[in-house]
């Protein structure tokens, strides 16, 4: 299949994929979709660091762990559309255009994962904030001297450490499949104030493309 081809049908699956999300994918992101999958498909893709506090099993299976995640750079976008699952999208589109080379060094900056997003409960705890910040962690290389986005929305930003609980889950990451997971986290910790309740971070470890991606919901610690 020639480069054309294939990126023809990578934009087709991602269009694809977008409405599940109601998100219409531009045809300005055939270039960036096509460079990330090759990329990925090269090379793994680099970890943001972290230390394991503890783990907590059942029967074999590890329901959660708790983790702290030291200080860093990250490029981080708020986007706010009807549809929390639109604000995520497009936050991520973004993203992708300054990872691949919309950016002062001019190339492909390589991929650290999860990329987080950014929970806030409305008021009434109804739903959620649909203003999301979506952020994704600088590689190592670029952690001293981060290349500067070439879309003003961007921003690089200096992230203290947090202490969170996570969680895997694997699918969509829609609102209502993300309060699942809220609710479930809640019964297998039980009553707490060691957590915030008005934030979450949800941490994406697959681009939107791949079919059953893992994710984690995490809560965070008041205090490290």
């Amino acid at each position: 299949m020639t480069d054309d081809g294939m990126q023809e049908r990578l934009l087709a699956h991602w269009r694809d994929v977008g409405r599940t999300h109601h998100v219409s994918v531009p045809r300005e992101m055939a270039g960036p979709i096509a460079e990330m999958t090759r990329r990925n498909q090269e090379m793994e893709n680099e970890q943001v660091p972290f230390v394991t506090i503890s783990r907590h099993e059942k029967l074999g299976e590890v329901m959660y762990e708790e983790r702290v995640y030291p200080p860093g750079k990250w490029a981080c976008i708020s986007v706010e559309d009807k549809l929390y699952e639109q604000s995520i999208s497009n936050g991520f589109m973004k993203l992708m255009r300054f990872i691949c080379k919309e950016n002062s060094a001019g190339r492909y900056l390589g991929m650290a994962v999860p990329v987080l997003n950014g929970i806030t409960m409305l008021g009434d705890s109804s739903g959620f904030d649909k203003n999301v910040l979506t952020a994704f962690y600088l590689p190592a290389e670029f952690q001293a001297d981060p290349p500067q986005p070439a879309d003003p929305d961007i921003a690089i930003v200096h992230r203290d450490s947090i202490r969170v609980v996570t969680r895997v889950f694997f699918g969509t990451t829609t609102e209502e499949t993300i309060s699942q997971q809220i609710s479930l986290l809640w019964e297998l910790l039980g009553p707490s104030d060691n957590f915030h309740q008005d934030t979450y971070m949800v941490a994406v470890y697959e681009n939107p493309g791949v079919p059953s991606r893992r994710n984690e919901i995490w809560f965070i610690r008041r205090n490290l």
